[in-house]
């Protein structure tokens, strides 16, 4: 039993605390637990590639060193990419938290695997494997979450292109981990050391970028939503573009194009407004005027077509969080309809 606690309980832990850091709670609950189970599921197929190649994990020859980083940390950073690309993971800090938690859910399972297989191993392997290795595992997918972040922030139109560099600095850690002629013991205080500083420095940087994103970004949002709603708005750029449109798109349709850039401005203001609450301690559970919002932007979307998205894309006044910031539009929704009372 104490094996199996020093195995496996530090790596739970530190996402407990990761979690437990993040003020604004952009990651519910929910999505740990998935990321965490999603993350077991990438052990396991990385256990089948092993047996269908016929490499032994356990081993101390070139494939524990040199492959098992390449492949464990390519499936465990393929999660991520789905994830942030579906606009999972809008800032540093969720993405960080939710690449921890893939980390561990492989963590986890290999760490079971171990113990089942090594059952008579000394204290101290089982003090390896939970603070050092399990440790990795979350942090080399954490660094990966983050770069993948900001390099999709800073250039957007490089697709999966942009998570290349992270997922190089994760094998070359995990790799490095491996390789490095240092003792276990030493490596995994090397771990214990360097991670914690590196995610508090994640934290600060993503805490700075929602508070930013919250104060600037809702001023802005209610600026502009105000500029629309008034008389004055068909001689403001927005108001003239859509007045060109009508030379492309029939009237009605140009009409759905207006309204659907008014809304996406009022649900920007009620996703930021659903963070602040979150800040101060308040969960905040859509009502039957977002369920309402949410249905209609949908409705416009499809009668605008795949054309009129794209035409309206100049038009976009929010960031690159749009799909974050309805994925917790989305979130509020579900819990307004499971609450009790609920649709």
């Amino acid at each position: 039993m104490l094996d199996a606690a020093v195995a496996l309980l530090p790596v739970v832990g530190f996402l407990a605390v990761l979690f437990m850091m993040d003020s604004f709670r952009l990651v519910p609950q929910r999505a740990i637990l998935s990321a965490v189970a999603v993350g077991a599921c990438t052990a396991v197929v990385s256990l089948w590639a092993w047996s269908a190649l016929g490499m032994d994990l356990q081993s101390a020859h070139v494939d524990s060193r040199y492959v098992a980083p390449f492949l464990e940390e390519t499936l465990k950073a393929a999660v991520i990419v789905v994830l942030i690309l579906r606009g999972r993971a809008g800032f540093l800090v969720d993405a960080a938290v939710q690449g921890f938690a893939v980390g561990a859910g492989f963590a986890l399972v290999e760490n079971v695997l171990y113990l089942r297989t090594l059952g008579d191993a000394p204290l101290a392997l089982w003090l390896v494997r939970g603070l050092g290795t399990a440790m990795l595992h979350g942090g080399a997918t954490a660094i990966f979450a983050t770069l993948g972040r900001a390099l999709t922030d800073r250039y957007p139109r490089r697709g999966v292109l942009a998570f290349l560099p992270g997922l190089a600095v994760a094998v070359v850690i995990h790799a490095g981990f491996n390789l490095l002629p240092l003792p276990p013991v030493l490596l995994t205080g090397v771990v214990m050391l360097t991670l914690p500083l590196l995610l508090l420095f994640v934290y600060e940087r993503s805490e700075r970028a929602t508070r930013e994103w919250m104060g600037a970004g809702m001023d802005l949002d209610i600026e502009v939503l105000q500029l629309v709603a008034s008389e004055t708005f068909t001689l403001t750029r927005f108001g003239q573009y859509l007045q060109e449109m009508r030379s492309r798109f029939p009237p009605e349709v140009v009409a759905d194009m207006y309204c659907l850039l008014r809304l996406e401005l009022e649900l920007s203001v009620h996703a930021r407004a659903l963070v602040m609450a979150r800040e101060a301690g308040l969960e905040l559970a859509g009502d039957d005027d977002l369920e309402d919002s949410l249905a209609e932007r949908d409705h416009l979307q499809e009668a605008i077509g795949g054309a009129g998205r794209l035409a309206l894309r100049p038009l976009q006044v929010t960031s690159h969080r749009d799909r974050w910031h309805r994925q917790l539009l989305a979130q509020a929704r579900r819990r307004a309809t499971t609450a009790p009372g609920g649709k």
